[in-house]
């Protein structure tokens, strides 16, 4: 037997029933996704990632380029290397929780002030960009990029975070991590990097496929003398004691 009543009245009823399928499939799916993503959040503070999404896309963009990379342990990278990177890259690094404050508004103040927008991305927002997403810039894969990073910053340690990311940042094209740099601009293993070595590695990350370590230029020498002064001032290695 049909529904009965006025078709106004029927018409509110399929309405109201497709607006409530629609809200509970919305909602199944966010669902989802949360536990999903959780889930692989949660299983990388104890599994190394085998890849990453920049090296998957890497290898589509560029098939005919060699990918090199290497999982290592945090005790077998040298301790200047994390400390040069967190003096380069984020020096707040075991202050905040996962987004640099400070950073942020600095760099709004100089766009209001006429300057160009630069990044102001901490450690923690490079890991979450470089594992799971992908470089453009937009408003979809900042928002991605802040969940992520929230989710990192949750249930990973800062040692873990740090441990991740100089294993899967590239130092060259299709250089990723700190075993295959050291070993490919240096011949040696990561454990065994000197300061300086560090610091030249540290001073690429904003550009690596600009900056060449094979015959480093005036400005990357320059800049990873500045890590180095830097370094020295968050008293070397010893600052990795607070992770």
């Amino acid at each position: 037997m049909g529904e009965v009543g006025p078709p106004d009245t029927r018409m509110a009823r399929h309405k109201h029933r497709w607006l409530r399928w629609v809200s509970r499939l919305f909602f199944n799916c966010v669902l989802a996704w949360v536990v999903i993503t959780g889930g692989l959040v949660v299983s990388l503070r104890w599994l190394d990632p085998p890849t990453s999404a920049f090296m998957v896309l890497a290898r589509r963009v560029t098939p005919q380029m060699q990918v090199e990379y290497r999982w290592v342990s945090w005790d077998r990278v040298s301790p200047h290397l994390p400390a040069a990177v967190v003096a380069a890259e984020d020096q707040r690094f075991v202050m905040h929780h996962g987004f640099d404050l400070y950073a942020i508004r600095d760099a709004l103040d100089e766009v209001r002030a006429g300057g160009r927008l630069r990044g102001a991305s901490t450690i923690s927002q490079q890991v979450a960009k470089n594992l799971f997403l992908w470089p453009a810039r937009s408003y979809l894969r900042k928002g991605l990029e802040a969940y992520f990073t929230v989710l990192i910053e949750f249930f990973w340690t800062k040692r873990r975070i740090l441990e991740v990311y100089l294993n899967i940042v590239e130092f060259g094209p299709g250089i990723f991590g700190a075993a295959a740099a050291s070993q490919r601009y240096f011949h040696r293993p990561s454990d065994r990097l000197t300061e300086s070595q560090a610091a030249l590695l540290a001073a690429v990350l904003p550009s690596p496929h600009v900056f060449n370590l094979d015959a480093p230029s005036p400005s990357l020498e320059s800049r990873a003398a500045r890590i180095q002064e830097q370094m020295r001032r968050l008293t070397g290695t010893r600052y990795l004691r607070l992770i």
